[in-house]
């Protein structure tokens, strides 16, 4: 309650009021979501599109900002405001503490008509039921831990893409001799974290990272490994250029695109970005594992919630649900995307390489998950901000020590019961 109450004199004021009226159609949806660039708007278009062929009008209302912090803060405002859209992107543990708090409808009748039991994921079904309700719907499930190379350098060079961390250092190095770029990265603080997060993920592994930031356990940030990961984050930093901009994601995977750069660790969201500008993964760029990680699977998942707010919308929201849980949608909007469908059985023969290689790692076992913290898988939203703070400061500020850093983490994740 605390996160409502601090919306309000940051947008409450400013909040849209675009609240259903007697001109407003009973069957249209009002969707509330940060997805904003190219392949992104393709990847919305889709699910309007396909909507529309149920009869149900796709309202569209993007909030921009990276990581959705932007559109959280205008979500909880219009709640507050009783001004809610009728659907609205949330992800991760996000959907536990909204439902927990009445908000959103139940789509256990939508789930059974469509068992959705036997067609999900396990991980993928447990995420959209925190409790006795189904309470979102699922789209598709993104790979974090992605090293992505441009082809066409590598090959001028005579590099081949990197496994190891070694092999990494020495082909930046040939490549910022040869002026390009061999890391492109922002500034912006989601950014980091989620680089930091996968190089947390190399040193420790699965179990770690959810030890880590899952579990936050008071061990694990006294750990070694924890300060490993932030030495090797500040040391990346030789690698980005100077001064490291503050760039959108989608200007990053440009930066790779037209050769400025020639690595981008980011989800596979920059793979849907890289085809929207004509490249294919087979031809023009690799995405393979960040060093270290290639056995695990740092994720996070897109999902649409229902607001309860709108019971009058109950009908066009359940179609919504529905809707996105057919194959053909799931294979279409992770196909534009970058995502994987959060199927058990999908089509593998309609997926590149990357994707497939996703899938197949995902479905495989429990044990390689990692639920992303930058993300909102893993941890609540006061902790991972909090975090996510205190790392942009350590990554901006080379005064700031490693074990200071630790510190303020572990203080940051310490549990309620450990206080």
């Amino acid at each position: 309650m605390a996160l409502f109450a601090l919306a309000v004199p940051l947008l409450a004021a400013a909040a849209p009021k675009t609240a259903p009226t007697a001109a407003t159609p009973a069957d249209s949806l009002q969707v509330l979501h940060w997805w904003q660039s190219a392949s992104e708007r393709r990847a919305v278009d889709l699910l309007a599109e396909r909507l529309g062929q149920q009869h149900v009008q796709w309202r569209d209302t993007m909030v921009p900002g990276g990581s959705g912090i932007g559109a959280g803060i205008v979500l909880r405002s219009r709640v507050l405001a009783k001004d809610a859209p009728e659907v609205a992107q949330l992800n991760g543990i996000v959907i536990r503490d909204w439902a927990r708090l009445g908000l959103l409808a139940d789509l256990d009748q939508v789930a059974a008509r469509g068992d959705w039991d036997r067609q999900l994921l396990p991980g993928v079904a447990a995420l959209i039921r925190p409790g006795q309700h189904v309470v979102a719907a699922p789209l598709g499930i993104h790979r974090i831990n992605i090293l992505f190379h441009n082809r066409a350098l590598f090959a001028r060079h005579g590099l081949a893409a990197p496994v190891t961390w070694p092999e990494f250092e020495r082909a930046a190095e040939v490549l910022q001799r040869a002026g390009v770029t061999p890391l492109a990265q922002s500034s912006e603080p989601w950014q980091v974290a989620t680089l930091f997060e996968t190089l947390v993920l190399a040193e420790g592994g699965a179990v770690y990272f959810r030890q880590l930031f899952q579990q936050r356990e008071p061990a694990a940030f006294t750990d070694p490994r924890l300060g490993r990961a932030l030495a090797r984050l500040r040391a990346l930093k030789r690698w980005m250029g100077s001064p490291v901009r503050e760039l959108t994601w989608a200007e990053e995977a440009r930066k790779l695109a037209d050769g400025s750069a020639a690595m981008l660790v980011m989800g596979d969201w920059a793979k849907g970005e890289l085809n929207a500008l004509g490249l294919n993964s087979e031809r023009d760029f690799g995405c393979g594992a960040v060093p270290g990680t290639a056995a695990f699977h740092l994720y996070t998942v897109d999902t649409l919630s229902m607001l309860a707010a709108h019971p009058a919308r109950r009908g066009a929201q359940e179609t919504l649900a529905a809707m996105v849980m057919q194959p053909a949608v799931q294979r279409d909007y992770s196909r534009v995307k970058g995502s994987v469908p959060v199927l058990r059985a999908p089509d593998l023969g309609a997926m590149d390489g990357c994707a497939r290689a996703s899938w197949t790692l995902f479905a495989s076992s429990a044990a390689v998950h990692a639920p992303s913290m930058a993300h909102r898988m893993a941890t609540d939203e006061t902790a991972r901000d909090a975090m996510v703070a205190e790392l942009h400061r350590f990554f901006l500020n080379e005064r700031v020590a490693v074990a200071d850093t630790q510190r303020r983490l572990g203080v940051i994740g310490r549990r309620p019961q450990d206080r």
